[in-house]
This record gives C-alpha cells, structure tokens and sequence, in this order.
C-alpha cells in the first residue's frame, strides 16, 4: 500500500508528520503538486482547499477534522469547543472534495480531554490522536475503506485571529480560563487593554502540576 502525507511545513503538525511518515514508511509532501498514484494520502494540518484533478489522482484522500461532521465545519474547532467547555471532542475522518469538509465520512471518534490542557497540550493530544486514527484506518482497511455520506444541518466555525485572544477585564480569570488555554503565548498571546494601553499575558503549566 502506497502512503502519502501531506502537511504544510513550518506550522505546529510539521513535526508529528515527520515523525508519523518514518514510522510507516511514508512519503511526506508540503505542496500537493505532485502527489499522484498512492492508495492513500493523508492530508493533515494543511489548510489549502485541494482541485478536484489532483484529489482524482489518488484513490483515497483523508482529512480528519475535530468536529462531529457536518456540525463544526471550518477553523479551529478543537479551539473553539474548548472555549465552549467541551471535554469530549468528536473527530470526524473524511474524504476531502472540492468542497470544505465535505466529503463523506469514513469514521467518527472522541478526544477526551482533562479540562486544564493548554495550547501545547493540547496540539499533542489532538496529533497524537489524529495519528491514531490514521493507524486505524490502515490497520483495518477493508473496514473502513467505504465511507457513508454526511448527514444532517451543518455549521461553521469561524478563522480565528490575534484579536480572538482578548480578555475581558470586567470578567474573572476562572471565567476565561479556557480562553487562557488556547492562546499561544509566541503567536497570538492573551492580553487586554484598560484606558488606551495594552498589556501582554502570557500563561504556562506550573512545574507543582507534574
């Protein structure tokens, strides 16, 4: 069986694809250009939208998205269920199309999380869980290799920005605390303003935790 796997290079999955395409003998690709003749090509953390002549050139094409799909489609959605107080996230894998997140579902299963992950934790928890279901799904081709198709409303998460992690000084820490969880401290830091300044909050795990 011919495997691919498709990233982008130089954002946070870049090295868990590495790392995945050793371990099973993969070839591992940061423009899809190229990519043609594989049983299966995993697409995972790439976040351009692929044309429908290249997908055609592979017999399967799987993303897997953290959301119960067809509800959560779009950005950040492991992110933005955490702010909604979720603990148990739903992770759809699918087959990509033309169009987003659309195509139809080979399986579904649940990340549980603790509740006190930060962004690092919490970007290993969701790899180490997507590699796993990649696993899976060569490990019992034959099970899954028919997917069913999408059912249901669905709806959409929107992209997240630097802007998205403002604190609201008027409302506690315990309140926000799963803001506080899925800012990066490097990238897109908390931080609030009060009368015309901005202040920088940047947040780690204490060492007493471990």
């Amino acid at each position: 069986m011919r495997i691919a796997i498709l990233t982008t290079k130089d954002q946070w999955f870049q090295m868990y694809a590495v790392d995945f395409s050793k371990k099973i003998g993969a070839s591992l690709f940061y423009d899809y250009a190229t990519i043609k003749g594989y049983d299966i090509v995993f697409i995972l953390g790439f976040h351009t939208i692929i044309p429908e002549e290249i997908l055609t050139k592979n017999k399967h094409n799987i993303v897997i998205h953290e959301s119960a799909l067809p509800k959560g489609k779009g950005w950040a959605p492991i992110f933005w269920q955490v702010l909604e107080g979720k603990n148990k996230i739903p992770v759809t894998m699918f087959e990509a199309t033309k169009g987003t997140d659309n195509g139809p579902i080979y399986m579904q299963r649940t990340l549980t999380l603790t509740g006190f992950e930060l962004n690092a934790e919490l970007r290993q928890k969701q790899a180490e869980f997507t590699i796993a279901m990649c696993l899976e799904f060569i490990d019992n081709y034959q099970q899954y290799k028919e997917p069913i198709d999408q059912i249901g409303e669905e709806t959409f998460y929107p992209k997240r920005s630097a802007k998205d992690s403002k604190l609201d000084i008027n409302r506690t820490i315990k309140e926000q605390f799963n803001l506080l969880r899925i800012v990066n401290n490097n990238e897109y830091p908390a931080f609030f303003e009060i009368d015309g300044h901005k202040y920088i909050i940047k947040i780690e795990e204490s060492d007493e935790n471990r």
